[in-house]
């Protein structure tokens, strides 16, 4: 095993547990498209840093971190939800990114990742992140819960709703934006979402949906790598392969809750 490819392993698998974690969310808000869209924010701060020679990563958490507090903002304000407003925003940085990424290989990397990018310093830091993110998520989950349920309830009991929100969305992107070089910005927000819907068909109580959807992440994210590895196709990206893996994965949890159903 090349270190690239155990860098890489260890990003996926530390980034697809955060993701999916923090996907379950937004999976149960109904929020799952404000997580796909989120991540094709990234894509003009990836670009600034292709195009000034500093960390692509670190331009694309920038621009998710900022985006992420102006939608925030745009919605204490205006009372929108974040689906309209995250859609309103993702197709400009899209366009935005595209026309600044003139070097097609480098356009490419940012779309649908580069596993041979990731050093030993990025599979830490995505570790120590994942972490934090996860045990922060956690130490705030019920009052998300009591938010989802009923937000006059969360004011009721205490809680600081708009806050809540803003935290939750920062995490959010900075898992996505440490999930840029595994899957590429098009195809991250799949390691929020598909993970989390797959842990709900087998999941019949909250503690078991959420530590499923981290599981799940971590598995597709780790299998997808293997496979684009084992496959050895240079002209294939990471990325497509972890969304193919992930979504058979997906495919086999419908089958089960079916067969569930049918011998009830």
């Amino acid at each position: 095993m090349t270190d690239g490819l155990l860098f890489g392993l260890v990003t996926g698998i530390a980034v697809g547990f955060a993701a999916g974690y923090l996907g379950g969310i937004m999976v149960l808000e109904k929020m799952a498209l404000v997580g796909d869209a989120l991540s094709h924010v990234a894509l003009p701060g990836l670009a600034l840093g292709i195009l000034l020679g500093f960390n692509p990563i670190l331009g694309g958490f920038a621009f998710l971190f900022v985006s992420a507090v102006v939608i925030w903002e745009i919605g204490r304000v205006t009372k929108l939800s974040f689906e309209t407003i995250v859609g309103a925003v993702f197709t400009l940085a899209l366009a935005v990114g595209i026309l600044m990424i003139r070097d097609l290989d480098a356009l490419e990397a940012a779309l649908f990742g580069d596993i041979s990018m990731v050093s030993l310093v990025d599979a830490v830091l995505a570790v120590i992140v994942s972490v934090v993110a996860v045990s922060l998520i956690r130490i705030i989950y019920k009052q998300i819960v009591i938010s989802m349920i009923s937000e006059e309830l969360a004011i009721s009991e205490g809680v600081n709703v708009p806050r809540i929100n803003l935290l939750y969305l920062l995490l959010v992107s900075l898992v996505v934006a440490l999930g840029i070089k595994v899957t590429g910005t098009l195809l991250v927000g799949f390691l929020v979402v598909t993970p989390a819907a797959a842990a709900k068909n087998l999941s019949s109580n909250l503690f078991r949906y959420s530590i499923l959807s981290s599981v799940l992440g971590a598995i597709s994210a780790s299998s997808g790598i293997f496979v684009s590895s084992y496959l050895n196709l240079p002209s294939v990206p990471p990325g497509p392969i972890v969304v193919i893996v992930g979504v058979i994965i997906f495919l086999a949890t419908i089958l089960i809750k079916w067969k569930t159903k049918m011998n009830i």
